[in-house]
């Protein structure tokens, strides 16, 4: 696998890194939007409860003429079960499923989703089709030391992206945040930010907290990495930032078995 060049937080040259094989997986959009749909549903897949919750009880009524409510009695008490108004009893109109949303993807589907996507990170072309400014960029994916880790600022990140030359991507997401259409405006979810660069981290030292404030920029642990992060709208190749340990992670993570 070719080396790739590990740079500062000024942006010069420090290292080189071996990528990992996993960046040589083969490009699968039609998987890769299976998977990303699949989490999309995952989230708004409504719930039901159990039809026996709070049925599971001898509670039974005494009958009339006792002198007490006629609400069912657990066997060998006097408490009340079943009913709504019971602890422990029913609910009167329990939320009910009436449709299925969530498609589902087998393991190793997803598993091939996120490695092709990891792999589209690194496809310059795929990653300027997206509407990525990588033009000043010198590679991709982008590899910095760890030391951006440990980054807690706004105003410290913004001096590290102009220095690394992604501050372009930045404003583009910032000039494209757009007042939706809808309902959406009442709900908490009045505007539209395009995405912008992931940053995939080791270990998150204080990084998210410095460059949450930044327009469509995220930031994830490289163990809790996903399609839908990589792949925003099922179209992968989103401007990458990985820090070098997150690339040595890598290695190890998002074993395919090929068996």
């Amino acid at each position: 696998m070719a080396k790739v060049n590990v740079y500062s937080l000024k942006g010069e040259v420090t290292d080189e890194i071996e990528l990992p094989e996993i960046f040589e997986e083969a490009y699968r959009p039609d998987v890769i939007k299976r998977a990303v749909i699949s989490s999309q549903t995952a989230r708004i897949q409504p719930w039901g409860a159990n039809p026996m919750a709070g049925k599971r009880t001898t509670a039974e009524s005494f009958g009339s003429g006792r002198g007490v409510a006629m609400v069912p009695r657990v066997k060998g008490s006097s408490k009340a079960g079943f009913v709504p108004q019971a602890i422990g009893g029913r609910k009167a109109h329990p939320p009910r499923v009436n449709t299925i949303y969530h498609e589902k993807v087998n393991k190793k589907e997803r598993v091939l989703a996120i490695r092709s996507a990891i792999a589209a990170t690194a496809d310059k072309d795929l990653v300027a089709e997206r509407g990525h400014k990588v033009e000043d960029l010198e590679q991709v994916p982008f590899i910095v030391d760890d030391e951006l880790e440990t980054i807690k600022t706004a105003k410290e990140t913004r001096e590290i992206f102009k220095d690394l030359g992604i501050m372009d991507d930045i404003l583009r997401a910032k000039k494209g945040r757009k007042i939706k259409s809808g309902k959406g405006k009442l709900r908490g979810r009045k505007y539209r930010t395009p995405k912008g660069p992931l940053v995939v981290v080791g270990n998150d030292r204080g990084i998210k907290l410095g460059a949450r404030n930044h327009a469509g920029v995220e930031v994830v642990e490289v163990e809790n990495i996903n399609a839908e992060l990589l792949a925003p709208g099922t179209h992968a190749g989103r401007l990458t930032i990985y820090t070098k340990s997150a690339i040595e992670k890598l290695a190890d993570l998002f074993q395919q078995n090929r068996s």
